[in-house]
């Protein structure tokens, strides 16, 4: 059955790729950008580019309105309720860097921060090395066969002692949405602090996250159709007042001598230095963009070519599938062959895939395994790239077998 993408004339990198004999399958790493965000970017450097917050000319207060409009818009797709929850970091990893360093503090030796065992590295390392500047334990929450947390193992281990409980809401190598509500009620009721990694999960569907009942969401603007270099910090009010200032320049100011400052509140007091405008501004476009799309017909393309995906290699002998995926991606090992070598192999026939542990190595190693190939696929896919897809695999397969 053929699946045509509406939207993937919206996106001038896929005939660009195309007429390379590229077929991009790696969006889990990276999204291409549709034209909306490319007119976005040039736009704001062609009509002059100017700092923002800090200017009183044209070209400073029209970027800032433009940068400003973006934490707005920010919040509606959140449904936020105020942009000033909204904070701009580098993206997903540098978000949980600053959670870890601004909630530093708020620990005690002996307390305990749980994750998952399918946690990217973005939001373990940061956790495993504040547990070990404060004396703190970090416990690691099980999974069960199908790449879902085991809600059984997290009632136990979500204790009187826990302080922060930090998951991902869709995991990057076994693609199955988590059961947040539940764990987010756990961690509530030992009075915990929550922090959900949306860096995957932010770009498929739109998420009420006060609803969801975090403490603080992060997620990368790139993944989402947005401009690499800026992402995103969500916190509830009364979380974002426990945070500590971890960066210090200009404009997180309000008074400063030679001997001391007094610092700005959430959102400003943790932008210190000129922030990434350009890609804020994208990030606003993206949003836009995605705002003027059905998202129902999103979500019914993107389970279509995933079931179809997932049929695929399903028919294929030896090939191990890792988890039960919900949407979007598959990881998977071959028996016999390196994940270097097949993606090698593939890469060679056009194929963009991505091997290796996926920033996930404790899960990898969990598996019983050095590395995995991972598909992902985003809205402009079809079932043509599919199809070239499982044809280069099945000729690559054939050689090193």
């Amino acid at each position: 059955m053929s699946l045509p993408s509406p939207w993937r004339t919206d996106f001038p990198a896929l005939a660009a790729l195309e007429a390379e004999g590229q077929t991009y399958l790696d969006s889990a790493a990276t999204s291409q950008k549709p034209q909306a965000v490319l007119d976005a970017l040039l736009g704001y450097y062609v009509s002059g580019a100017a700092n923002v917050h800090r200017a009183q000319h044209l070209p400073g207060e029209r970027a800032t309105r433009a940068f400003e409009a973006t934490r707005s818009k920010v919040a509606q797709w959140l449904n936020a309720a105020s942009p000033a929850q909204i904070l701009f970091t580098r993206g997903t990893t540098e978000a949980i860097n600053l959670l870890a360093y601004g909630l530093e503090t708020q620990f005690h030796p002996g307390e305990q921060i749980v994750v998952s065992a399918l946690e990217h590295h973005a939001n373990l390392l940061p956790w495993q090395q504040l547990a070990q500047r404060r004396g703190l334990e970090l416990l690691i929450l099980p999974l069960s066969a199908d790449g879902s947390i085991d809600l059984d193992q997290a009632a136990q281990l979500i204790g009187p002692r826990c302080r922060l409980l930090a998951v991902s809401q869709l995991s990057n190598v076994l693609g199955r949405w988590q059961p947040l509500p539940e764990l987010l009620a756990l961690a509530k009721a030992r009075g915990a602090l929550t922090l959900v990694d949306g860096a995957q999960g932010a770009v498929h569907g739109r998420h009420d996250v006060p609803a969801l009942g975090c403490d603080f969401y992060v997620f990368s603007s790139h993944k989402l159709y947005g401009p690499d270099g800026v992402g995103v910090l969500y916190g509830r009010d009364e979380a974002l007042q426990r945070l500590q200032h971890w960066q210090f320049g200009g404009e997180m100011v309000q008074v400063a001598d030679y001997h001391g400052a007094t610092f700005r509140p959430a959102p400003l007091g943790f932008e210190a230095g000129t922030p990434a405008i350009a890609a804020v501004i994208g990030l606003g476009a993206a949003l836009d963009y995605l705002a003027s799309l059905d998202p129902a017909a999103i979500a019914g393309h993107e389970a279509a070519l995933h079931a179809k995906l997932l049929a695929g290699l399903a028919a294929r002998d030896g090939i191990r599938l890792l988890g039960e995926p919900q949407v979007a991606l598959a990881s998977f090992s071959v028996e016999g062959v390196h994940s270097a070598d097949l993606a090698h192999l593939l890469s060679e026939q056009g194929i963009a895939v991505r091997a290796g542990h996926h920033c996930a190595m404790p899960l990898l190693k969990s598996l019983g395994l050095s590395g995995a190939i991972r598909v992902s696929l985003g809205l402009y896919n079809d079932s043509s790239d599919l199809e070239r897809f499982f044809s280069a695999l099945d000729q690559a397969l054939e050689l090193l077998r």
